[in-house]
């Protein structure tokens, strides 16, 4: 049996939670879904999905294999594009979005570069803390930070993030250093505020298990950025990426507290619609942005500069994004 074919198969039910879903897609009946499933999960020794009468499942190892064999997809697919596209240049509309304070520092530098390599695409970034439904309101790509909910959409891990708990020195000095999460209960924590996305609270590792802490404080906001700026000047401990941060760190602006307890790193990705033919600007898109982040050197200049070191590593970037879009 087509080993490519039990991996689509395995990604199209995993993704559209159904064997029926699948099976409508290509055409075929469920039970051809099926018998490759079984088949894939007999070569690799593992279970991947639980299947019920009612509804289907990923496994821990179901999750890990899916990542990978997306990534493989898409990667197949660009190698295909590339071959039949020849010399054709992407062109139309690219909508994308982001996060407002990591698109302001991550995503919008790098727009207008991108655009520098492919002037016929033309492109619309929306900035929002809220979780874009990108299939109804009709965008291409987005950026998104953390933890995925579950949906059909396809997601390409580009980095990864971590959080840490951090208050200015002047905060600690006044109201002391919390020793254990437990002790946030006595702090001013400056929370994003429920209409916003991050709905779970900060997240510590306590044993071996990750757990999710509601905090509150008198002050609250839908805008991340205004959190920031807030815990800057001393108004109480934020929960922040370090991509916004490190550089407050280094310079002594904020101290980073609880580390002990630091939840291990979620992800930044890439996520985009299922669909049989990607446009080549949003595979172009998706590829300038795989080898941007994926440069340890980008996050080093952002750091030291957040105003200039996502554009200062845009160059470079861009010289790399057009041969590897070619490649792959």
């Amino acid at each position: 049996m087509d080993r490519l074919k039990q991996i689509e198969s395995f990604v199209s039910v995993a993704t559209r939670g159904s064997l029926t879903a699948a099976a409508q897609l290509e055409g075929v009946a469920p039970a051809v879904i099926g018998r490759r499933i079984d088949a894939l999960e007999e070569r690799l020794g593992v279970k991947l999905l639980m299947r019920t009468t009612r509804r289907i499942t990923l496994t821990h190892e179901g999750s890990a294999f899916l990542e990978d064999c997306q990534r493989l997809l898409a990667d197949l697919a660009n190698a295909e594009a590339s071959v039949s596209a020849g010399g054709v240049k992407a062109s139309g509309h690219l909508r994308l979005t982001a996060p407002a304070g990591f698109g302001r520092r991550h995503v919008a530098p790098l727009v207008p570069r991108f655009r520098a390599l492919h002037p016929e695409v033309s492109i619309s970034l929306n900035l929002s803390d809220r979780v874009v439904d990108i299939v109804n309101e009709g965008f291409d790509c987005a950026v998104r930070v953390g933890d995925l909910p579950d949906s059909s959409l396809v997601s390409l891990r580009l980095a990864d993030n971590r959080r840490l708990c951090v208050a200015s020195p002047d905060y600690l000095r006044r109201r002391g250093t919390p020793r254990h999460p437990s002790e946030l209960a006595q702090h001013d924590c400056l929370a994003l505020s429920s209409d916003a996305s991050q709905t779970r609270g900060w997240a510590f590792r306590l044993g071996d298990e990750l757990h999710h802490l509601r905090v509150g404080g008198p002050l609250d906001c839908s805008d991340g950025q205004v959190l920031h700026e807030w815990c800057l000047a001393g108004l109480g401990l934020a929960w922040r990426s370090t991509w916004e941060v490190e550089g407050h760190l280094a310079r002594g602006e904020l101290v980073s507290v609880l580390d002990e307890y630091a939840a291990p790193p979620n992800g930044i990705y890439a996520v985009f619609p299922q669909r049989k033919h990607l446009p080549l600007r949003v595979r172009l898109w998706i590829d300038f942005l795989k080898h941007s982040y994926g440069d340890p050197a980008y996050w080093r200049r952002a750091a030291q500069s957040p105003a200039e070191g996502a554009a200062a590593a845009a160059p470079a970037a861009a010289s790399a994004a057009e041969p590897l879009s070619v490649r792959a």
